[in-house]
């Protein structure tokens, strides 16, 4: 059975704003870091350090979304809303914000792919990302290159350095003849932990505003688009022929996707006023059910049992 979950706002128009709930936000949030506490434990973070970076969240949003207007907010209001001591709170507002002073390539790196991926002059007649000569003089006349590339995304980085970061991550081979090829039609770094390690903050991070924004109890716009499908009962056979089909499925919208995002920021480009950024992504999830991991249970009990009745 597959269900889309939760149902979306065809109409449009907010939802009615309702009391905070307490008990079902923390259920809720219980659930959230389960993953989370698996990320934690595999990459040595401990309780304090958690507890720290989770002081320091509460304080930033509490500062920038429930301010007062005109007024900010005052430590004891800061400590009212979030229960962090007030002198946590003053010594949190005071800390500078640490800055990389190193610039990310992930960016420019994967802005780089999503042209190459969306833009019909890169593309075969087939739609698949043809491979192009590193600079124009490699290439035929006429013939898009990795440099145009490049420059047409940004021209603070160069294609030189953007190629390098791209071939260390695995994305794309560099061959005898000069031409540089996508070995994925994504951005999936193979040996950049760093660079996946943004992508999962940026990921979750924007997928899970979305769901909290649609459960704010005081919430005055329209719910932003935040739906799956499940289907359950599946043997592994079946869960791995799904994850081909949903692989294949995000493939062709990724490339619809971002030829109209291009169109859209180009558009964009002399409008005034405050500027948005967007993402839209997908996921594919595939787990034991709750009753497959209980039926394992009584058997490892059972054989705990023999052992302990054994002479």
């Amino acid at each position: 059975m597959t269900e889309s979950t939760p149902p979306d706002d065809v109409s449009g128009l907010p939802m009615s704003a309702g009391m905070p709930e307490s008990g079902m936000a923390a259920q809720a949030v219980a659930l959230v870091l389960q993953p989370l506490a698996r990320l934690m434990i595999g990459h040595g973070l401990q309780l304090p350090c958690m507890v720290e970076l989770l002081k320091k969240a509460l304080v930033d949003e509490a500062v920038v979304a429930y301010g007062l207007a005109d007024k900010g907010s005052s430590d004891t209001r800061i400590a009212l809303l979030t229960g962090v001591h007030r002198k946590d709170v003053k010594r949190l507002r005071e800390t500078a914000t640490e800055t990389n002073p190193i610039r990310s390539m992930v960016p420019i790196s994967s802005s780089v792919v999503a042209r190459w991926i969306s833009e019909p002059r890169f593309l075969n007649a087939d739609q698949t990302p043809r491979a192009l000569a590193r600079t124009p003089q490699r290439g035929s006349a006429g013939e898009p290159d990795f440099t145009t590339l490049v420059a047409e995304v940004s021209r603070d980085i160069g294609a030189r350095a953007v190629l390098d970061e791209l071939e260390r991550l695995g994305v794309v081979e560099l061959r005898e003849d000069g031409y540089a090829a996508l070995k994925a039609s994504a951005f999936v770094p193979h040996e950049g932990l760093s660079e996946s390690f943004q992508f999962l903050a940026a990921s979750v991070s924007d997928h899970l505003s979305a769901a909290v924004h649609n459960l704010a109890p005081d919430r005055s716009e329209p719910l932003m688009l935040d739906q799956s499908a499940f289907s359950q009962d599946l043997s592994k056979e079946q869960a791995d022929q799904l994850q081909q089909q949903a692989r294949r499925l995000w493939a062709s919208v990724l490339q619809q996707f971002l030829q109209t995002a291009t169109v859209a920021e180009q558009r964009s480009e002399d409008t005034e006023g405050p500027k948005h950024r967007i993402r839209f992504g997908v996921y594919f999830h595939d787990a034991l059910q709750p009753d497959a991991l209980a039926d394992k249970a009584p058997a490892a009990k059972l054989k705990k049992a023999k052992r302990k009745s054994a002479p």
